[in-house]
């Protein structure tokens, strides 16, 4: 095996991404309603931009064949078909919450069992309960036991065991400082707190961890080897606890999402009737800005119509890209981006 470990990879996701940076804020860290906006601003632009550049304009179809009628007869029906998605979304989440009463305390008693182990990690009575807290001290115990890692390597009689141990050390230390100060003020239920636990590339790390006491272990002593050990446990457990919170975040999330359908639901829906009951287009005229007046209402009802669409967009395209990034729990790199060069594995 190489001694080389391959290109370090970026200390942050957006680092570590190969796609452009306001690609990766628009889907991951921007807020979802500001891209809903964003959304309406593009269909109502796009819908004035259709208008001028169709041969017919809309006051000569509405003569012929009626199109606001017909659209917002479709929004009308596919608004009440959203609210039943809604619905369904909400009943699959709360699904999961539901269950007898063994069902409840295996999930009680694994919960329990699993922050044991974490206090055993970090060596504190009782573990922090809120989420930020609890990975706050499980990224502090992993830079803390690579610096026993480190000091328990460095009377070896390898020096490039020690120089690769310190290097490694740096990095951990460096970037689990940078992960508690994102970590510091961040509350559950916002992005902030899974944007950290992304950030923190534990399974990099313990992909390199594993590469140097694989290359070098006949170099390990007893007492090396149980602070690699130890190293590789506070490892496993941040991997495990991002994996939980991620899970708990997806679930906030399309409650949130379930909540705004509903509120903007209902404004469409009334948008849509009106449209349907009380527009007349003979009533609207002149021009506003070089276009029709009888375009921008339009323009305007059928994008806040589209409202509900658009937000459900939104939230989807931040939960589908987490769960894209997060495929692979433990030492597996699914995207070349994670990366600079080909690593010599053999």
């Amino acid at each position: 095996m190489s001694a080389s470990d391959g290109s370090q990879p970026g200390d942050t996701m957006a680092e570590r991404s190969a796609e452009p940076t306001w690609k990766h804020r628009l889907l991951l860290n921007a807020n979802r309603w500001l891209v809903t906006a964003g959304l309406m601003a593009f269909v109502f632009v796009g819908l004035l931009l259709a208008s001028e550049l169709s041969p017919v304009s809309l006051r000569a179809l509405i003569g012929v064949k009626d199109p606001v009628h017909t659209l917002f007869q479709a929004l009308t029906t596919a608004l009440i078909t959203g609210v039943t998605l809604v619905v369904t979304i909400n009943s699959l989440v709360l699904s999961q919450e539901l269950g007898a009463v063994e069902d409840q305390r295996e999930r009680l008693e694994g919960a329990l069992d699993f922050r044991e182990d974490i206090e055993q990690a970090i060596d504190a009575p009782v573990s922090p309960p809120e989420p930020s807290s609890f990975l706050r001290a499980i990224v502090a115990a992993s830079a803390e036991r690579a610096t026993d890692f480190r000091d328990a390597v460095s009377e070896s009689q390898d020096d490039e065991l020690i120089d690769r141990v310190d290097e490694f050390v740096d990095n951990v230390t460096t970037h689990a400082d940078a992960i508690q100060s994102e970590l510091e003020d961040a509350q559950f239920g916002t992005y902030a707190v899974l944007k950290a636990a992304l950030d923190y590339n534990y399974s990099w790390k313990i992909f390199r961890a594993r590469r140097i006491k694989n290359a070098h272990a006949d170099s390990f002593t007893d007492e090396a080897g149980a602070a690699y050990d130890d190293l590789l446990e506070s490892l496993k457990f941040f991997g495990l606890a991002r994996e939980h919170f991620k899970t708990l975040y997806f679930q906030w999330e399309l409650i949130n999402l379930s909540r705004a359908m509903m509120y903007v639901a209902v404004p469409a829906l009334v948008v849509t009737m009106s449209m349907l009951l009380f527009f007349d287009a003979d009533a609207v005229t002149g021009t506003v800005l070089g276009i029709d007046a009888l375009v921008w209402i339009v323009a305007a009802g059928a994008t806040v119509a589209a409202t509900p669409f658009l937000l459900l967009i939104a939230f989807i395209l931040r939960i589908a890209t987490v769960a894209k990034r997060t495929l692979a729990i433990g030492p597996f790199i699914l995207r070349e981006s994670s990366r600079g060069e080909e690593i010599d594995w053999e």
